[in-house]
């Protein structure tokens, strides 16, 4: 028999003043595995986490740890003792004690115990010449390790993190994420992270849960949901999009690229046709001149360049079709046509996503 999931929630429903802001929401997560709950502000991806950290109360639902409830019609466990670390984006260090002393907090014990485990975790962050020092003189990426020691120091075995990283410079960042997550991965504790930026969860995540208006729209590894997403706004939200789009006659859409197969779809339903910028091809060689060239993606379409800007490592370059819509395409050197050059664009269709209008 498989091992109960370490952090596990079962139509977990949160409401505040009648308004239900959390909405049946479930979620496992095994030990030593990231989950990331991703969404916009206001989705209830925060409120999620202080239901389980016990700091609020649910309507509804059920949450377990290691297979006993702590919260739900059978038991309602206080926060102290979920075994739950937390981990905020302002840290909360206590500026009047040392880092050891923070690191120590919620340690019990004998106090050359606490100093040994104390040691060991400022070692593992490569804090140790700072055990003396005080949080105001640490930098924020310091102080965000010290926060983490801190956390991780009784051994809890779910680990909570509310948008941790957003308070950093970009540059410091991403070490520190990796830094943050190669501590948690071998302390093996079950890791909910939250956060607004999909790529900080592409990052970090073994699994990702999509959070809009309270609710889970879609939940699956990284790859998975980046590549099959649920509808046009989770597509949207990793990445810009170009949306085409059409009407459903026949079981097919036309568009500017040719005819989309629409199988199952009711005669006159409004369709978007969702493809990523990165995804569009621009025929360099025949530069919108001549007959339109044979591709094996379906036919081409003509297009004028609006607007072409070097965003670092690529460019953007915008279009206008014949038809007056708006494309976009990356090119991942320098390319900078002027506006009015015309292009042949072509798309990928293995890449393309058909939703119904919503």
């Amino acid at each position: 028999m498989a091992d109960a999931p370490r952090l596990q929630t079962d139509a977990l429903t949160c409401a505040f003043d009648g308004r239900t802001v959390v909405e049946n929401v479930s979620l496992s997560v095994a030990a030593g595995e990231v989950l990331c709950l991703l969404g916009p502000s206001g989705c209830g991806k925060s409120t999620t986490l202080r239901a389980i950290a016990g700091v609020e109360a649910p309507a509804a639902g059920r949450i377990r740890i290691d297979g006993r409830e702590v919260c739900g019609p059978s038991a309602l466990i206080p926060p102290e003792r979920r075994g739950v670390g937390l981990i905020f984006q302002d840290f909360a260090l206590f500026p009047h004690l040392s880092v050891a002393d923070n690191v120590a907090f919620g340690l019990k014990g004998a106090k050359a115990e606490k100093r040994r485990r104390v040691k060991e975790l400022l070692e593992r962050v490569s804090l140790e010449r700072y055990i003396d020092a005080y949080p105001h003189e640490l930098s924020g990426g310091e102080q965000q390790r010290v926060a983490l020691a801190r956390a991780i120091a009784p051994r809890p075995r779910v680990m909570l993190m509310d948008e941790p990283f957003s308070g950093l410079d970009n540059r410091l960042r991403d070490g520190i994420r990796d830094d943050t997550l190669s501590v948690l991965k071998e302390e093996g504790a079950a890791v909910l992270l939250v956060t607004h930026e999909p790529e900080e969860a592409m990052r970090m995540a073994d699994e990702i849960a999509l959070m809009r208006r309270g609710r889970i729209v879609q939940q699956g590894a990284p790859y998975n949901i980046y590549n099959n997403p649920a509808d046009r706004a989770a597509a949207a939200f990793f990445s810009d999009i170009n949306v085409i789009e059409g009407e459903v006659q026949g079981a097919l859409t036309d568009t500017p690229f040719g005819q989309f197969l629409a199988p199952g779809v009711a005669d006159g339903t409004k369709v978007d046709i969702v493809i990523r910028p990165q995804h569009v091809r621009i025929d360099f060689d025949r530069a919108g001149q001549g007959p339109r060239p044979t591709v094996q993606d379906g036919t081409p379409a003509r297009a004028v360049v609006t607007r072409a800007r070097f965003i670092g490592k690529e460019s953007l370059v915008e279009f206008r079709l014949d038809n007056g819509s708006a494309m976009s395409a990356t090119v991942p050197s320098v390319f900078l046509p002027k506006p009015g050059t015309p292009m042949w664009l072509s798309i990928r269709r293995d890449r393309c996503f058909a939703f119904p209008r919503q």
